[in-house]
């Protein structure tokens, strides 16, 4: 788990050369997580400073060009999509998935934005290559994260069918191809190759050569196969992910216990998936996350399919993936918002965030009180990237004009924001 005291990767005076920034925001009455209400001064897209309420006043010689009201708003790290499928992602009424490059751009560039709208300014999307797709759903994958530049850092997984045997060697040409084109990680489904520890192998091959990550898809049906490719991939630098290992969920108890010492001794994060797998109906679940961070294994939380036909009602919101992680799984809810903020976070490489000085200017700020109740699926949202407001979502509950309403004071006639 994260140092519990880290340094802030840098200071915004260090890289802006101690000059204000104009378009600086002064983030006001936020409360946070620990119950305090604070000030947020933010410039250079950094944090620049935290005080009490009202104690960082706005000012040109600040460069505080814009407040931003936050009362009645948590302000949190925020969160990031370790798993998401850009190129099928809102097929699920298209009928057979489309991989024209138009098509796969449009449906990319939509879902990112959606999933930024719900606080998530970092994605890695799977994409694969070869077969009918070839390069081309990469080719928009990457077009569509150019176009979100400022708004949303999408990364690229290159996940081809197969890799081994003659019938893979074209699997492998692309591969090494999709990072070339600018792929920033590798990996696939091992299970789906006729030699899955020869998969395996070739990923791992092709990361070493490019200095990449690895992200590998296993429902972890059988745990010696699932150790073995941890064991494989045991200190790869970048890391490792595993993903999304539901079925660790329906093996005997101590084969799961001996699996997760193994995972964290390899130190492999596994990417679990509570909103629903991306493989059959049949086979949906989630990893034993209790067991796996009590092994010591890193725990990260993702949406995976997005309104596509393994999962035509998802909705790709992180708060989601907490909530259902604190509700179904036990999870405290900070282990549970750690899960979809800080450790996802890790896993795609970027810095911690935290809501200090010196740390970078990725938060979301939800309409509730205390974590729990934003879990909650509370929806008003302010989404802020880079020190920049991206996005704003606000939700309104109107009650009907009834004696019952007005005694308790609820809000009517579009008063009352919806939480």
């Amino acid at each position: 788990m994260p140092d519990s005291q880290p340094q802030p990767p840098h200071s915004s005076s260090s890289s802006s050369g101690g000059q204000p920034d104009p378009a600086a925001l002064l983030l006001c009455g936020a409360r946070l997580a620990d119950g305090r209400t604070v000030d947020v001064r933010l410039g250079h897209g950094r944090i620049e400073a935290v005080g009490t309420a009202g104690s960082l006043a706005a000012g040109p010689a600040r460069g505080a060009g814009t407040r931003v009201d936050l009362g009645g708003y948590l302000l949190l790290p925020a969160p990031a999509e370790p798993h998401a499928h850009a190129d099928t992602a809102l097929s699920a009424a298209d009928g057979p998935v489309s991989y024209s490059p138009e098509n796969v751009q449009r449906r990319a560039t939509e879902a990112a934005l959606l999933q930024l709208g719900h606080g998530a300014t970092a994605l890695r999307a799977h994409v694969r290559v070869g077969d009918v797709q070839g390069l081309g759903a990469l080719a928009a994958v990457l077009q569509a994260r150019r176009s979100l530049r400022g708004l949303a850092e999408l990364t690229a997984v290159a996940m081809p069918r197969m890799l081994t045997g003659v019938a893979g060697a074209d699997g492998l040409a692309m591969l090494r191809d999709a990072v070339k084109m600018g792929a920033a990680v590798v990996g696939g489904c091992p299970d789906l190759d006729p030699d899955p520890t020869g998969y395996v192998e070739a990923v791992l091959e092709v990361a070493s050569e490019h200095g990449c990550p690895v992200d590998l898809h296993t429902d972890a049906a059988d745990p010696a196969r699932l150790a073995r490719f941890a064991a494989m991939a045991g200190g790869l630098r970048p890391g490792v992910a595993l993903g999304p290992c539901s079925a660790l969920d329906r093996l005997p108890a101590d084969a799961v216990t001996r699996t997760a010492d193994r995972l964290a001794a390899a130190g492999v994060t596994v990417v679990c998936l509570p909103q629903g797998a991306c493989g059959a109906v049949e086979r949906r679940g989630t990893a034993p996350v209790r067991l796996l961070r009590a092994a010591g294994v890193r725990v990260a939380a993702g949406s995976g399919a997005l309104r596509d036909v393994s999962n035509p009602v998802g909705r790709g919101d992180p708060l989601e993936a907490a909530y259902l992680l604190a509700s179904r799984h036990g999870l405290r809810p900070e282990d549970a918002y750690d899960a979809v903020s800080t450790s996802a976070r890790a896993l795609l490489g970027l810095p911690e965030v935290r809501v200090e000085a010196g740390f970078p200017a990725d938060l979301l700020a939800v309409r509730s009180d205390r974590l729990p109740t934003a879990l909650s699926l509370a929806y008003s949202r302010i989404v802020i990237h880079q020190g920049r407001v991206v996005s704003r979502t606000s939700a309104v509950r109107e009650y009907c004009d009834s004696a019952a309403a007005a005694e308790l004071g609820l809000p009517r006639q579009g008063r009352g924001e919806l939480s």
